[in-house]
């Protein structure tokens, strides 16, 4: 930990002055623009800002000539500051807050004698306080971000230099170099593919990190560069010149061309390796380096780091500046009140009281004493405020990561707080808006149930023959008959194993129609260990049931299919794959058994393959139909299986067409569809399919449970449609009571506005007002533009696709679109770019004013992670791009309701019971100050003594102010999740707003009031017991700071709704601190010791010892606080708030047990068979059937299937 520590360190200090200068240029430039985000590779990173680039040009092997252009070298900086610009730039930062900088002016008044009436030290020592602590928070994280950046820009990779292979660090790569990357690696840059190891220079990626997607996606190089090899000389010599695209966020595309040997070829995204991909199943590939560090599309898509500032904060920042204007009025009324005073009355005082010898007129002696007073009365903006705030964001942010249950023991993942300034916005939120794959699903496809032959397999019945519920106690189906069989597959019902032994015909096709019909490629790294690579997990599922249950896909080749069936292996001839895509919804493979038969097996979408059905299979159909049904209303995804048996002649020309039409120039896709529909006809009904994509644990209750706490979800996914809707009812998102949902598929802008406004006028009957009514509401409300709310008229889902969504996000469609959105109860976007989910969030945070949170998984994530005013990363199975991009990250979605629902709304109540009470008890101490210039000639003389005005903010009332904002709460854990409804007062921001503030200030004028005349009262020509009197200013000012005290005391009390022994210790703490202190500094010694420091010698034995103080004391108590409790049980009783409704209820339910969480059982009626198992790329089955994806038998560990072992004896 310490030699990491020192490395760190080490390069803060190498940073050096690199750049420093214009690094402060360019902080200052972006601080005056109002911007107080940095840019995502951080300031001072060293490279000059080069100029526009619109088209990129480039050499292989020829770093000089790459120089010339200044791209971007692969090293990426987060980091802020270095150690010789963290103390300018941080102060610089920190005097940007109005506070500080108004401290800095305090001081500088302080030190002018002629208007100074306090010490230097009262504000200098808070004000360095708040400085170093803010300073050291900073220093802290960026040491973390040099850290990160460190652990990044030193991975190891083999660059090619002067032919050899070097081992270098990524940070050292640049545009143009040639690396060498091997399987399991992660892609060093956005390069293009040379060549491979693997037939054909194929090369299988993983892009989790870049789309959330586990399945692999094949690249292929062009055969110019394929030659290559891995000879190390010819790719040293290889000179080709690429001209491409400017560095953009498309993940999806790329343009460009290679000239090479004076031919030039076309460059596509199918050529191109991204940073972010890991190399899977190659052993290695070549590539060429075209964008690095900040150009690459990762890091493109990563958007902009912006400084998120809460709500709370910029009410603080808009109060502190009406505290200043209230600061300015009552300076400005005393100093009127002194030139007055001293024209009329002053001159009776000159004898004994003369002016200063530069003091003239009563005018001059008014301007020093209105600065007198403004350092005076300068606590009503008390820079302790600062410190508190942050410490108690820090506090809150420790229990998250404290917080047991959200500690995922499975992968050891601790919930973390990755910044501390945002806390309280959890309680606040309105809007999630939710990646799928990843987020609320695993990504993880099982194969739960199936149907064949009109009999349903997958439950587990009890000897009374009621169905029991599935657990992880339940028996699972034993496999060791097989010695094939994949032991992570699990199966429950034990009769369809009874089927397969048995030799049930049509179970027996099933499967093997399942482990035929599909694009799976095997690989046995070790003898016996079988393992499928398949470009949807949905596929791999399927198969690796088939492989259970006897039926082994073992091996392909272009031309056979090796399955081990029960023990006996037989290799099928693949004549055809009719391959998959978005049209068809369907696959089929044709092969000829060993016996010369030919057959199609089938598997698609059961609206479609219904069409294609024989007649005899309409009762089968009408059968399965009804299991279907059930199967959608679990949210499983469904594949109806069917087959034919070809005849040979009538096949023998179908191929004959079927080659033609594959080798034709000219609409090739045409006559390959209609060929296909010719033949895929008159199919006989296998079954069906049902397949669970893996929700994560709880995520249906906790939507639910957010649902009820009027907390909008919004799914923004990259995925088709039909998953995206399956996966919404899975979730309970999308329920059968919704009044209706809408799908919103236009092609073009009239038919997008069209279907928005159709839905919206469903909706709500208001929708009606046209948009000049709108506009004109909306510009009403300033600029930024907050959109009225609008009631629907019950509850509805929205369904849009991307496309649609581009039109809906475009001029003045965008406000129709919010309008539409924001009446629906959820909102799901399917097929979105990344670039869409962050102009999705920017638009409701545009038009409403609310508060977003968005979650994800992965590096396509990061945009709208930034975008929202809070971002949560899911640390899970696709990397840590999108962690690392935000504020909160945990393990699993459903701690997202205790991170709101708990830690937030605690969070946001302490945050506003900390501010109320800060802002009363340092009004009512300053405004005793006011009160009492009006009795002592507006001499800007203070009230009380100046050591307990120094230690006032930052000892006797900081510490139970901090445990109540640190350790209170209304109700525990446990209700907070019962009642959702508490959490909807925080989205309405109801606990501390402007209204709250002037209420604030009302009661503190009050309180004030009784501060000052009640002792003024009391000692006014009053003796003590022996009959000496103590009306005299310094038993005055003792009385009044200790009526202060208690009195701010007992409203802390009030305003603690749960008690610890440190609450006790605080309060009564700080007042025991309080009388020690002040009986030793008005002692005798102290005196003796420090005269000019401490004149109030003897004051404390000679007031508080006398039963006329203590009873004003009990009085001015009684005073201030009888309104509060007055009004507060008033208030309950005539007119209570939902929140009041709630905590009633849960006071009588806490008399008994904790009632059981209601939960709802999803039943359907209508068909959502919407998510088909299909998500692999249309054009795979043209790659296996080429053969361009293998390698031939005997050079891999791939099974063979004329091998003694799986030889039939």
């Amino acid at each position: 930990m310490q030699v990491s520590l020192l490395g760190t360190a080490k390069e803060f200090l190498q940073a050096g002055l690199t750049g420093s200068l214009a690094l402060m240029r360019e902080l200052q430039s972006r601080l005056l623009k109002g911007s107080a985000g940095m840019p995502l590779f951080g300031l001072g990173s060293g490279q000059k800002k080069r100029l526009e680039e619109h088209e990129r040009h480039l050499r292989a092997n020829d770093r000089a000539f790459n120089l010339q252009f200044e791209y971007a070298r692969n090293s990426i900086q987060t980091s802020k500051y270095n150690v010789f610009t963290f103390l300018p730039l941080n102060l610089f930062e920190q005097f940007q807050r109005v506070a500080n900088a108004y401290f800095l002016f305090l001081l500088i008044l302080q030190l002018i004698p002629e208007i100074s009436s306090l010490s230097w030290f009262t504000t200098v020592v808070p004000l360095i306080l708040v400085l170093a602590v803010s300073a050291a928070k900073d220093a802290i994280d960026d040491v973390n971000r040099h850290a990160n950046d460190k652990q990044v820009n030193n991975r190891p990779v083999k660059v090619l230099m002067n032919g050899s292979l070097k081992d270098d660090l990524w940070l050292n790569v640049e545009v143009g170099d040639i690396i060498k990357l091997e399987n399991n690696n992660f892609v060093t840059a956005d390069v293009l593919l040379l060549s491979s190891s693997e037939p054909h220079s194929l090369t299988y990626i993983e892009t989790a990190e870049l789309d959330g997607e586990t399945n692999l996606k094949v690249k292929q190089a062009l055969t110019v560069t394929a030659e290559l090899g891995e000879d190390l000389q010819a790719l040293s010599s290889f000179n080709g010149e690429i001209k491409c695209e400017a560095p953009n966020n498309k993940l999806d595309k790329f343009m460009g061309t290679l000239l090479f040997k004076g031919e030039k070829y076309a460059l596509d995204n199918e050529k191109m390796l991204l940073r972010g991909c890991t190399i899977r199943n190659t052993d290695w590939c070549f590539g060429l380096v075209i964008f690095a560090g900040p150009d690459t599309k990762l890091m493109q898509n990563s958007g902009r780091t912006t400084f998120k500032r809460t709500s709370i904060d910029r009410l603080m920042n808009f109060l502190v500046l009406v505290i200043f204007v209230l600061l300015a009025a009552m300076c400005s009324v005393l100093a009127i009140g002194n030139s007055i005073w001293e024209y009329k009355r002053g001159s009776a005082f000159q004898v004994y009281l003369p002016w200063p010898h530069d003091v003239h007129s009563a005018f001059y002696s008014a301007f020093l004493m209105f600065w007198s007073y403004v350092i005076i009365l300068n606590t009503v903006v008390p820079i302790s405020l600062y410190v508190s705030v942050e410490i108690i964001r820090l506090g809150n942010s420790f229990y998250i990561e404290w917080d047991r249950k959200m500690y995922y023991p499975l992968n050891d993942t601790p919930a973390q707080a990755r910044t501390t300034t945002l806390n309280e916005e959890l309680g606040q939120i309105k809007y999630i808006f939710s990646d799928k794959t990843g987020t609320l699903t695993q990504n993880i496809m099982v194969f739960n149930k199936c149907c064949i032959n009109g009999k349903i397999y997958g439950d587990v019945f009890d000897l009374d023959g009621q169905r029991v519920e599935i657990t992880e106690s339940t028996p699972k189906v034993d496999f060791s008959y097989n010695p094939l069989a994949d032991p992570k597959f699990s199966f429950y019902d034990q009769s369809l194993v009874e089927e397969v032994k048995a030799g049930d015909v049509i179970t027996h096709k099933f499967f093997r129609l399942l482990s035929l019909c599909h694009t799976v490629m095997p690989e046995e790294k070790k003898p016996g260990e079988l393992v499928y690579q398949a470009q949807s997990p949905d596929e791999g599922a399927l198969v690796t049931a088939a492989r259970n249950f006897g039926f082994v896909f073992r091996a392909r080749t272009p031309e056979t299919i090796t399955v081990v069936e029960m023990g006996k292996t037989i290799v099928y001839k693949l004549l055809a794959i009719l391959d998959f895509n978005n049209v068809r919804k369907r696959m089929s493979v044709i092969v000829r058994r060993p016996d010369g038969k030919v057959t199609l097996y089938c598997k698609g979408a059961d609206t479609i393959l219904y069409e294609l059905l024989h007649p005899s299979c309409v009762p089968l159909k009408e059968e399965t139909t009804e299991y279907l049904e059930e199967f959608a209303g679990e949210g499983l995804r469904t594949l109806v299986v069917a087959y034919k048996d070809l005849e040979r002649k009538s096949f023998a020309d179908w191929q004959k067409r079927h080659h033609e039409a594959s080798t034709a120039l000219q609409d090739r896709e045409e006559k390959l569809s209609e060929l296909y529909e010719e033949i895929e006809k008159d199919l006989i009904l296998l079954g069906a399919t049902a397949i669970e994509d893996k929700l994560q644990d709880g995520v249906p209750q906790t939507i639910e449970t957010l649902g009820k706490a009027q907390i909008k979800i919004w799914v923004l996914t990259g995925d088709k449609q039909e998953t995206a809707v399956n996966i919404g009812y899975s979730c309970n998102m999308l329920y059968d009571d919704m009044k209706d949902i809408f799908f919103i598929q236009g092609d073009t802008f009239e038919e997008v506005r069209h279907e928005l406004r159709k839905a919206r006028k469903t909706m709500t009957q208001e929708a009606v007002m046209d948009d000049d009514e709108m506009d004109l509401q909306v510009k009403k409300s300033g600029n930024c533009k907050v959109l009225p709310e609008e009631q629907p008229n019950g509850e509805y889902g929205l369904v849009i696709n991307g496309h649609s969504l581009a039109y809906a996000q475009e001029g003045e469609l965008e406000l129709e679109l919010v309008r539409t959105a924001c009446l629906c109860k959820v909102v799901i976007c399917c097929r979105v770019t990344p670039l869409q989910k962050a102009q999705v969030v920017e638009l409701v945070k545009k038009y409403k004013n609310a508060v977003t949170l968005a979650i994800g998984d992965g590096a396509n994530d990061v945009s709208m992670i930034k975008a929202a005013h809070i971002g949560v990363g899911i640390s899970g199975q696709e990397g840590m791009q999108a962690v690392l991009s935000s504020d909160f990250s945990f393990a699993q979605f459903r701690y997202l309701q205790r991170l709101l629902l708990v830690h937030g709304r605690w969070s946001y109540i302490r945050m506003c019971k900390f501010l109320a009470y800060f802002f009363y008890k340092n009004f009512a101490f300053t405004l005793v100050h006011f009160w009492y210039g009006f009795f002592s000639g507006f001499s800007a003389q203070t009230v009380y003594d100046e050591w307990f005005i120094t230690l006032y903010n930052m000892v006797y009332t900081s510490l139970p102010v901090l445990g109540m904002s640190l350790f209170d709460q209304d109700v525990d854990d446990r209700w907070s999740l019962q009642f959702p409804q508490l959490y909807m007062p925080g989205q309405q921001n109801l606990y501390f707003n402007k209204k709250e503030f002037v209420k604030c200030v009302l009661y503190s004028v009050y309180s004030s009031l009784v501060l000052f005349f009640v002792p003024y009262g009391t000692l006014f020509d009053s003796l003590r017991s022996d009959g000496k009197a103590i009306a005299d200013y310094q038993s005055f000012a003792l009385m009044a700071q200790t009526c202060l005290l208690i009195v701010v005391s007992v409203q802390m009390g009030l305003d603690t709704a749960y008690w610890t022994a440190v609450n006790q210790l605080f309060i009564w703490g700080s007042l025991a601190m309080y009388f020690a202190i002040t009986f030793t500094m008005y002692s005798d010694g102290t005196y003796l010791i420090f005269t000019g420091s401490f004149p109030f010698v003897g004051s404390a034995r000679n007031t508080l010892n006398q039963p006329n103080v203590w009873l004003s004391i009990f009085l001015c108590v009684t005073l201030c606080v009888l309104p509060v409790v007055g009004f507060r049980f008033l208030k309950v009783q005539l007119k209570p708030t939902i929140s009041d409704q709630v905590l009633h209820m849960v006071k009588q339910l806490q008399k008994g047990q904790l009632p059981p969480s209601p939960k709802r059982r999803l039943q359907r009626k209508a068909s959502r068979r919407s998510g088909y198992a299909f998500s692999h790329q249309y054009g795979f089955g043209a790659l296996i059937t080429s053969g361009r994806n293998m390698r031939p038998f005997g050079v891999t560990r791939s099974f063979s299937p004329n091998s003694e072992k799986y030889r039939q004896k």
